[in-house]
This record gives structure tokens, sequence and C-alpha cells, in this order.
């Protein structure tokens, strides 16, 4: 039972202070998530985990129907930000384990800034690190922040955005774009 308890902790809240950023990645202050995401967005340093199983297949979460932005989308394996004070690999590692149950080690890819707006509910404005890892472990879903989760082929993943789009998150779309066009030898080599 404390296992299940620990599994489905709350992990986030609104206070909680995030990095901003400018272009270069330059730390400049902090400021609460709620902030960071109302209205179009204030700049802040995220991340994006697209972690596989050694079948080749990428797992997918559906956002949780609680969450501000996207709730009930389907994204990438994992995706959060590093909190005041916390480096990437420190946040990295701690959203995994929280948000899955997994550990794994991640290879870093690129780095991009992207702005999405939800309608007059906010938006994202991220400095978003990309990050490959692999493990066949199993998967123990905090259901405070994950609906769902699936484990699906590339060429399934591809074949789903081109047909149902609206149901991915707008960042899940266009670092799946980039690492097919520019990264689909790390990603075969993580996938074999």
């Amino acid at each position: 039972m404390a296992e299940a308890l620990q599994r489905d902790a709350v992990v986030s809240s609104e206070a909680e202070p995030l990095i901003l950023v400018d272009a270069d990645d330059r730390e400049i202050g902090h400021a609460s998530k709620a902030d960071c995401h109302d209205s179009h967005g204030i700049l802040h340093r995220a991340f994006s985990l697209f972690v596989f199983n050694g079948h080749g297949e990428l797992l997918l979460q559906q956002r949780s129907a609680e969450k501000r932005l996207w709730p009930g989308y389907w994204s990438n394996s994992c995706c959060s930000h590093p909190r005041q004070g916390e480096g990437m690999r420190e946040a990295t590692q701690r959203r995994l384990q929280q948000e899955l149950g997994l550990r794994c080690a991640l290879r870093f890819l690129y780095k991009f800034e992207y702005q999405a707006d939800y309608g007059e509910l906010g938006a994202e404005h991220e400095l978003c690190s990309v990050y490959l890892g692999r493990t066949n472990a199993p998967v123990h879903a905090n259901r405070n922040e994950v609906a769902a989760w699936r484990c699906v082929s590339p060429a399934e993943l591809d074949r789903e955005i081109a047909e149902y789009p609206e149901r991915f998150t707008p960042w899940l779309k266009l670092e799946w774009r980039r690492l097919r066009h520019d990264f689909n030898e790390d990603l075969a080599a993580v996938a074999a």
C-alpha cells in the first residue's frame, strides 16, 4: 500500500519555482509554474524524455484530466521542468521516477524554444532539452499525472500523428518531427 500511495503522490504544484531563461539558456530569474504558464507564457527551462522499450516501442503517456494545459492529450514519455536550484540530470531522473516509476540512462539530443497557446487557459513557452532513453522496467504510472500510457512503434506514431494530430500535445509533434528528420539514426539505435 505504501508503494501505491508514494506512486500516486502529488508531485507538482502551481506554486513551484521554475527557472526563467533567455534564448541562450542563461538563467535570468525564477517564477512560479502558474506565472510561467499564464497568458502567452514566460520563457522557462524544460525537458522532454522519449523512452523506448526493448521492442523498439516508444512509451507515450496521456496527460491527466487534472492538467491545466492540454489535459487528456497524448504526449511523449515524460516532460517537465527543473526547479529552482536543480540541475537537468537531477530533474529528469526525479520526474521520470515520480511520473512513471522508471529509472534509465538518458542521452541529451538537442534543445529548442517553442511557444504554444492553450486557448484562454494559458500557454507553454519553453526552452526545452530533448533526451532519449531505453528501459525494459515495468511502468508504475502516477495517476495524478498520467491518465493512461501505452507503447507504440515509431511507424505507428507517425501514422497516428498524421491521422489524428489533434490528439497530441504541440511539443510532442514538434519534437517527434525533428527526431524523425535529424535524429533517425539515434532513434534506430535506442530502439534496436
